[in-house]
């Protein structure tokens, strides 16, 4: 009997931990600690339709219970991905996940029309992105905006879809809510928040792109505040992310209401993290219990 299995969009998972999109690579890169396919699933690094270097001068900043990061979508590109990992990451026994960013309309489109030719699980639509036709406001922070580009991808992907939020918005469940009607299976969030770093010491920002993403333990609470408040506006699964360091804190999203959840930055401190997080809530499953993970889904 397996405890942690996980019904997920009609794909049965073996746990409800996926790895989070930029935080494990392909997940070949996270081998030499623990097989990957211990994990429910895995979503790609974030890929675009052409290829991107990312941002310069400082990446990774550490911040009290988290970092701030500006990497900018380094990528290969969607068509690179597709000859040269695809396979790879098709291999491992997990629901996987391919994350898709855009900085327009069409180039989400075409990059969803390019993943048709792959046998993927979840597209997970990233709409953080700028909208560089629309004066760089990402897509993600208007319902209007966030409809249109989850319509137009719904209608160009044959796959399971899946849209990523931003907690940068005044009203999450409204924009969940206007994704769920645009045509998408599944809400994840949260993305990272905004955030700034100056040096005192060189007095100047950090970052050359001046504002960064802040990620890690200390934006958990507003995640699940955010969780909590989109599976109330919605009736498609939600995956939830956003400081989960613990099996603990796992927990306190699946009560939330989220039919899975994601793990990110407390990868970096620890590598071995996915791995515990397992064989800590298999635990918990037996000292409570437990036929299933899914009887304390959504208790709160």
């Amino acid at each position: 009997m397996n405890r942690l299995e996980t019904e997920f969009l009609g794909f049965t998972m073996k746990n409800p931990i996926i790895a989070a999109s930029g935080t494990f690579g392909y997940g070949e890169e996270f081998r030499s600690f623990y097989e990957p396919s211990l994990l429910g699933g895995i979503s790609s690094k974030g890929l675009t339709l052409y290829p991107k270097e990312g941002n310069s001068g400082i990446r990774i900043w550490e911040t009290p219970s988290g970092i701030l990061n500006s990497i900018g979508l380094e990528n290969p590109s969607v068509g690179r991905f597709l000859e040269e990992e695809y396979k790879r990451m098709r291999a491992i026994d997990s629901l996987l996940v391919v994350n898709l960013g855009g900085n327009t309309l069409e180039e989400y489109v075409e990059g969803a029309r390019l993943l048709n030719e792959a046998d993927i699980d979840v597209l997970e639509l990233n709409i953080s992105c700028p909208n560089v036709k629309e004066g760089g406001m990402a897509f993600g922070v208007d319902p209007k905006s966030a409809e249109k580009v989850t319509s137009a991808v719904r209608n160009a992907t044959k796959h399971k879809l899946m849209v990523k939020l931003s907690p940068n918005v005044t009203h999450i469940g409204d924009m969940a809510k206007a994704c769920e009607e645009a045509g998408a299976d599944a809400i994840s969030l949260i993305n990272t928040v905004q955030g700034m770093a100056i040096d005192v010491d060189k007095k100047k920002v950090v970052f050359d792109q001046t504002y960064a993403g802040l990620s890690g333990p200390a934006v958990r609470p507003i995640a699940l505040r955010m969780v909590h408040q989109a599976v109330k506006a919605v009736k498609v699964p939600v995956v939830g992310m956003g400081g989960i360091v613990s099996y603990k804190d796992a927990l306190s999203f699946l009560m939330a209401g989220a039919a899975a959840v994601m793990i990110g930055t407390g990868q970096f401190v620890n590598p071995y993290l996915g791995k515990e997080m397992v064989e800590d809530l298999e635990r918990y499953c037996e000292k409570e219990n437990l036929m299933n993970i899914g009887e304390i889904r959504g208790i709160v």
